[in-house]
This record gives C-alpha cells, sequence and structure tokens, in this order.
C-alpha cells in the first residue's frame, strides 16, 4: 500500500511540474490582462491557411499558419479580444468579418505577439476583394498590380485567408515588416514568390 501511495505521488508531482511549466509567465499574464486578450482556439481552416506579411505590397505567401506556430521555438498560445464575439459566432450568420487573432510566443527574456488577420471563412478570391475596399487611398493602377499578383499565386494553388498585420515584442510595435522579420529573423520560408510569379522550391 505505501508503495502504491508513494508511485501515486509521484505521478501527481510530475503531472503538477508538467502543468506549471506550461502555464503563462507572469509577463505574458500582465500583457494579456492589459489588452483584454483571453485563450481561444482558432478553427482548422484558418490554421491550414496561407498567409501574406506585408499590409501594402506583399512579396511572399507564407503557410500554412499552422507551421509557423509550430515553428516557434518557446511555448505559444492564440489569443483574441475577450470583449469581441468569437469568430465563430459571426461567421455562424454569414457576416464576413476581419478577425485579429494573436500568436503569443512566451519565452524566458521577452513576450511576443504575432497578429494576424483572420478571413478564413471567405475563399482566396472573396479575401482579395474585401482587402480592396480597405486601400482605397491607393491608385487602381497600384492597387492593381498587387490584386494581380495575389490573384495568380491563388491560380497556382498558393491562395491564402490570413494576414500576419505586425508583431509586437514586451508590446511594443517591431520597427521591421512582418515579411522581413519571418525571413530574416525567424529563417521561415516562403511558399510562393508573388513577384516573380512562381512556387519556392524547399
Amino acid at each position: 500500500m505505501i508503495r502504491l501511495f508513494l508511485m501515486v505521488l509521484g505521478f501527481l508531482l510530475v503531472v503538477g511540474n508538467g502543468a506549471n511549466a506550461w502555464a503563462a509567465s507572469a509577463k505574458a499574464t500582465a500583457l494579456r490582462q492589459a489588452n483584454g486578450l483571453v485563450a481561444f482556439t482558432p478553427s482548422d481552416k484558418f490554421l491550414s491557411a496561407n498567409f501574406v506579411a506585408d499590409e501594402t505590397n506583399p512579396t511572399f505567401v507564407f503557410g500554412p499558419v499552422k507551421a509557423f506556430a509550430a515553428s516557434r521555438k518557446c511555448p505559444t498560445t492564440w489569443l483574441y479580444e475577450g470583449d469581441r464575439k468569437p469568430p465563430a459566432e459571426a461567421a455562424s450568420k454569414g457576416i464576413p468579418m476581419e478577425y485579429t487573432l494573436y500568436l503569443e510566443e512566451d519565452c524566458p527574456n521577452q513576450v511576443i505577439y504575432y497578429v494576424f488577420i483572420d478571413q478564413s471563412d471567405l475563399t482566396p478570391q472573396q479575401w482579395i476583394e474585401w482587402r480592396q475596399r480597405f486601400h482605397k487611398s491607393k491608385t487602381e493602377e497600384e492597387y492593381g498590380q498587387t490584386k494581380s499578383k495575389l490573384e495568380k499565386a491563388c491560380a497556382a494553388g498558393c491562395g491564402f485567408n490570413a494576414e500576419l498585420r505586425f508583431i509586437q515584442v514586451n508590446g511594443q510595435l517591431l520597427n521591421k515588416s512582418p515579411e522581413k522579420y519571418l525571413q530574416t529573423d525567424r529563417k521561415f520560408a516562403p511558399l510562393y514568390d508573388l513577384n516573380l510569379q512562381k512556387k519556392i522550391s524547399r
């Protein structure tokens, strides 16, 4: 009986240590509270989506989202703004909306937010048309070139339904484009070159 008790106690200690190891750090918890963010499980559709990482003139298509999340070296958690309705609730009403989702990477010396825009309930072509509404300040010729590149990516099987909009480190906006950061700092290879209009072999 004593031996059995010790085995059970040891098991509980291991489980307890494992749970604590994956708990959010004090810094991550403070940032979540300051920004009103809560833990969230994104849809498989979003996690399987490819994404661009430049709001105005993307050069590459990356993806899928879940591959990028899995490539992080520190524990990650998906978050969203707690005062908004969950994306699934809005989607059930057939309302196309942009949703902001935060991939939190909780490292010992810093907490990084990769801030994604999710429109996974739209087709890639609908995503491009939706995107055009927010670029009315650009001339038709200027946006038309970007739109054409994105459409060719879709035709080549490298469509996308998400965008990495910006990156925050310890609550401060990173002074580097997300696209450049992924390639130089995170070594996350793209899938498709929009300028060359071809898939990138890995």
